[in-house]
């Protein structure tokens, strides 16, 4: 007479391997179908889709989740641009020192604006609220003057410094800023009832 397993024990089984076969397609990093669908409104999609799937705490399927998690990747890119430009040697000439100095300061402006993008959005609360918009209002206008910020920097050293130190910063910045870009995007599709 020969023995079966039960069906439970069968079950299990191609349970685990559709979750194994699952993970060998999907390698980790590798961005899930919501991030990709949320990127396609960005104007560096690509960039969105390897920030966020990067992403370590879990993003929630909604757009304010995603939103919240591209704000984050701003912020941990801004803070990492200004610490270079902090770093960054001004130079001998005063104009380029001038354009250091302006970056510096647009770089922390950019981290503290970024940061309290992040901190309004936890105060979004929910989406019926009469203060909603009023927030969400908040959050726009303060990454906004973060690419407004970005832009100014960039403006700064393509007039003073010099080619090394321009490609330096500018590598940094333009990062910062499309990943802004990104933000604002995700932001922009967050509506009363999300």
């Amino acid at each position: 007479m020969e023995r079966y397993a039960p069906l439970s024990v069968v079950l299990i089984a191609a349970a685990l391997f559709a979750s194994a076969s699952a993970l060998i397609a999907a390698p980790e990093g590798a961005p899930s179908a919501f991030i990709r669908s949320s990127c396609r409104v960005t104007r560096y999609p690509r960039l969105c889709e390897r920030c966020l799937s990067a992403y370590k705490p879990p993003i929630r399927r909604s757009p304010r989740g995603v939103a919240l998690a591209a704000l984050s990747v701003s912020v941990d890119k801004a803070r990492a641009a200004s610490a270079f430009v902090r770093r960054m040697p001004a130079g001998t000439r005063s104009r380029e020192a001038g354009a250091v100095e302006d970056c510096v300061e647009t770089t922390q402006d950019i981290v503290d604006q970024l940061r309290q993008s992040v901190a309004e959005m936890g105060r979004l609360g929910r989406a019926r609220s009469p203060r909603f918009a009023w927030h969400l209002s908040n959050v726009q206008t303060w990454v906004s003057a973060a690419l407004t910020d970005a832009d100014t920097c960039l403006d700064s050293l393509s007039q003073n410094a010099g080619p090394a130190v321009r490609a330096a910063i500018r590598k940094r910045v333009v990062e910062v800023a499309q990943v802004t870009s990104n933000a604002l995007a995700l932001v922009n599709r967050i509506e009363p009832a999300t």
